[in-house]
Order: structure tokens, then sequence, then C-alpha cells
């Protein structure tokens, strides 16, 4: 009798053991799918640009659940609006992320960057000077005493038109620049409240089509076509505590990537969806580089361009800040 009551002692005791390991694994969404992935949750900060396009491509297309992930997108109009949620940890990553921002932020101490995928790479006319119809600026040396909207002040739309204006012989400390949201450029521009707007896809398009307005200088042009402007980024601390699931994140983007290259279409499909623009401009918006690899010389460049520009003190080590994921 002793030896029948250990036994069902030691049974109950295994059950229960064994209930309670059943209940953390559904409950607890940090525990990792089968793949043994650290967190199967994510949540995204993204803007509605063209170059977040590849995530809305992964969840349409289920790369992201192929991956054992469920990505939720929380979308923003700045992404330095979601870089404090980003350090606090509220949000796991952001796409679309402008590299200067980061790369800055990264160097004052405000969060240890990780740049988990490159996102979009400038391409010729995807991001340009816009003005009215009837403006008297027709060239680059024509901005020189005016004010030029841009989302972000000291940021990468001045960083690369400034190397624009001074490769055409301008006088960049001439022109001023003036912070105003994307979605509010086309009524400063049709206001006057700006000579110019230093706009990008899909509302560079979208008030050509509405206004009328006319490209005075092409934003891709050289000396930065090809240059990386953002990407999904997210801290150290999250890379370094989930390398699995950051790998698998980075996986599902990059085969995104690969579509929106070779399948304009797809990306045409998402755009109305998050970007609120209608099928019509989608059609015939330029589309920036969509880049399927993290590339260390690609992002050297960008680097390169903030130290000469003194908007970093330093060069950051890239190899700490690109996730490469272990073998």
């Amino acid at each position: 009798m002793r030896q029948s009551g250990r036994r069902s002692v030691l049974l109950g005791a295994l059950l229960l053991v064994a209930s309670l390991a059943v209940g953390c694994g559904d409950s607890d969404d940090s525990s990792g799918s089968s793949k043994g992935l650290e967190k199967k949750t994510l949540t995204v900060a993204s803007l509605p640009l063209v170059d977040g396009a590849a995530l809305h491509i992964a969840q349409k297309q289920k790369l992201f659940e192929a991956e054992g992930l469920k990505v939720q997108i929380k979308p923003v109009q700045q992404s330095i609006q979601a870089l404090p949620a980003l350090a606090k940890g509220d949000v796991d990553l952001i796409a679309g992320a402008n590299y200067v921002s980061f790369l800055q932020a990264n160097e004052k101490g405000t969060l240890k960057l990780s740049i988990v995928a490159e996102g979009a790479t400038l391409t010729s006319n995807m991001m340009n000077v816009l003005v009215k119809s009837d403006s008297k600026i027709k060239t680059a040396k024509d901005l020189e005493g005016k004010k030029v909207a841009v989302n972000i002040l000291n940021n990468i739309q001045s960083l690369t038109l400034n190397a624009i204006l001074k490769a055409n012989n301008v006088d960049a400390s001439k022109v001023t620049y003036v912070a105003i949201p994307f979605p509010q450029m086309a009524a400063a521009l049709e206001k006057g409240q700006v000579d110019a707007v230093h706009i990008v896809e899909p509302f560079l398009s979208d008030t050509q089509k509405k206004q009328g307005a006319r490209v005075a200088v092409d934003g891709g042009s050289e000396p930065v076509t090809g240059l990386p402007i953002s990407g999904y980024v997210s801290t150290q601390d999250f890379t370094s505590k989930n390398p699995k699931t950051a790998a698998a994140f980075q996986r599902a983007i990059m085969k995104a990537q690969g579509i929106a290259t070779g399948d304009r279409k797809r990306v045409e499909e998402v755009l109305p969806g998050y970007a609120r623009i209608d099928s019509q401009v989608a059609s015939v918006i330029t589309l920036p580089g969509y880049p399927t690899t993290l590339n260390t010389t690609r992002m050297q460049r960008v680097v390169d361009l903030m130290t000469t520009a003194g908007l970093l003190k330093q060069k950051p080590d890239l190899k700490s800040i690109l996730f490469q994921p272990t073998a």
C-alpha cells in the first residue's frame, strides 16, 4: 500500500509538472515557435512610404508566417516618432527608418543601433525637388535664397540634396530648409509657405498629378544615386537577446525585397492599403531600389557622407551595427 501511494504521488507530481510546462508554452509568446524562435510576435512601426513595401509584401505573402512569426504593423508618420518606443522596447523594429537619424542616435547613446535589413536605395526621380508649374525656379542654382521643405531637418534629404547642389556648384548654405511632414508638403507648396518641396514617392507623383507641380532637381542624381536611404532597424539589445527571431525577420524581408525587385505589380498591390495611394498613381510612381542583402560597403557610403557633412563626429563600427545571423 505504501509503495502504491508513493507511485501515485510521483505520478501526480509528474503530471503537474507536465501540465505547467504545456500551459507556459501556450501562453507565452516569447517562448518561440517550433523553429526555436525566442519571440514569435513582433511589433513593427512603419511609415507610409514606398521604402517599406517589402514589409507589407511579406505580410500579404505570409512570409513572416512561414518563418514562425506574427508581425503587428503600427503606422507612424516619421521614423523618429517611433525612436523612443524602440529604445523602450515598446516596438521591436522600425520599417523605413532613415539612417541619418538612427546613426546619430547611436552616436549620442540614445540607443545601440542594429540594422536588421536594408529597405531602400535612392534611384533617379524617386525623391525630387518639386516647384509650382509657374515657378521661376528652373535649375539647382535657382534654389539659392529659397525655402525648401524636407520631412526632417539635418537628415537624409538635406544630406543628399546638399551633395547634389555642391556637385552642381551651388552654395548649399544659401538654401533654407523647413521641416514639413511628407503628407503636408503639397498643401505647403500650394499655399506658398515654401518655394519648393523635397518630396518622396508616393507623395511626389500624387502632388504632380493633383497640382501640376514640376521637377526642378532630380533628388536621386549623382553623386547620390544608389545611396542607401532607409532600412529595418532595431536595437542591439533586441537582436542579441533574440538572434533567431531577428534572423527569421531578416529572411522574410529579404525574400520580400526580392519580390519587390522582380515584380513591380506586387509593390503596386500593397501601396493603396498602407500608403493610401490610388492604384493609378501606384502604377506610375518611381520606385527605389530594394536591396536583398545587408552590404557593408554600400552602407559605408552613408557614413562617409554624414561624416563629411558634419552629421557624425566619428565613423561608427558598422560590423557591430549591421546584424549578421550566426550559423
